[in-house]
């Protein structure tokens, strides 16, 4: 019963996770529609856009933000190899949970301090300093929600590290690696 528990918890957050990271995944070519647009604008018809450049730094921030949590679902994050691969597989386990633990934390402070950003946000009516001037909250609320979805996906990957450790197997399948790396 635990086990078919923590299944499901991982695997919800796993759906969570990369729902997010493929939704963040569709801005990209919007992002690369704004920018491009703003080059023909400002270069060909001399007329630059009061908007481009701040629609597209909220984007590009909203993209990396979001995807961090799906590259860590993917496994894209950096490890130190050196260490890693020549250690066994608990042994891999205790450095994850090690970094996992430091990164919670480090999120955890990301979130808290979004948090009084975005009340001071809405407070205040925080603008960007530009000619446009958009609403500074919604890139809070994003930095909040992008945080809560990596410690949540960093806690996933704790739960089944700390199973593994305990009991010898995979609380779930780990996906097939593709040997060129794809």
């Amino acid at each position: 019963m635990i086990k078919t528990t923590l299944q499901r918890l991982c695997l919800s957050v796993d759906c969570l996770v990369m729902l997010a990271g493929k939704a963040a995944s569709y801005l990209m070519p919007i992002l690369a529609l704004t920018v491009s647009f703003e080059v023909f604008s400002r270069y060909i018809l001399a007329q630059p856009t009061i908007w481009a450049y701040d629609l597209s730094l909220f984007m590009f921030g909203y993209i990396a933000a979001l995807g961090g949590a799906y590259a860590q679902q993917q496994r894209a994050h950096i490890n130190v190899d050196i260490f890693y691969l020549s250690t066994s597989p608990k042994g891999k386990c205790v450095f994850n949970l090690i970094s996992f633990s430091l990164g919670i934390f480090f999120l955890f402070l990301i979130a808290d301090t979004s948090f009084g950003k975005l009340e001071e946000a809405l407070e205040f009516d925080y603008r960007r300093q530009s000619e446009w001037a958009p609403p500074t909250f919604h890139f809070w609320l994003m930095m909040i929600v992008a945080s809560v979805l990596f410690i949540a996906q960093l806690a996933r990957d704790s739960i089944a590290d700390l199973y593994y450790i305990i009991t010898s197997t995979r609380l779930l399948e780990l996906k097939e690696e593709n040997p060129d790396g794809n």
